[in-house]
């Protein structure tokens, strides 16, 4: 596979809060606002921060690359959603992000592809290049409801 670039185009409006912009996107709209969170000193609340973003790439990319799994190995699914959770640390004087927690629900249809849904969430995870590519730890706690019926399966 060749390389892949994605531009993102970043510029300062006002206090601590600028526009992100792709010229890839710009036909649906291709700008969010972008702002330091409010637990920082002058932080805006109410706007995506890159703690939400770092956040939201890695539940992302966990959908997308479950999605393509999914496809390839033919599961039937209902639905997937996914809530995740990204811990911000100070270790040794910086702020990093440390941890993503990634909170998966998969509904299906039938009792028999349960174990095949954990497994491919499981490869899902293992095989997501935005996981692969930072220092944080990823914790998955998968769940996955069959007919109306939740039931939790270990990570």
């Amino acid at each position: 596979m060749d390389s892949h670039f994605y531009t993102v185009d970043i510029a300062w409006s006002q206090d601590r809060k600028g526009l992100m912009c792709s010229p890839e996107l710009a036909s649906v709209g291709g700008c969010i606002e972008v702002a330091t969170p409010p637990e920082f000193p002058k932080g805006i609340p109410g706007i995506w921060s890159p703690e939400h973003l770092f956040t939201a790439a890695v539940s992302s990319c966990l959908m997308t690359t479950f999605l393509a799994i999914a496809e390839n190995s033919k599961l039937e699914f209902v639905s997937f959603t996914c809530g995740s959770k990204g811990k911000l640390e100070q270790r040794d004087g910086k702020f990093a992000m440390t941890e993503v927690q990634l909170f998966p629900v998969v509904t299906i249809r039938e009792e028999k592809d349960r174990e095949r849904a954990l497994r491919i969430l499981d490869k899902a995870e293992a095989n997501c290049l935005i996981s692969n590519s930072i220092k944080s730890k990823v914790v998955m706690t998968p769940v996955v409801e069959i007919g109306g019926t939740t039931v939790a399966v270990g990570a």
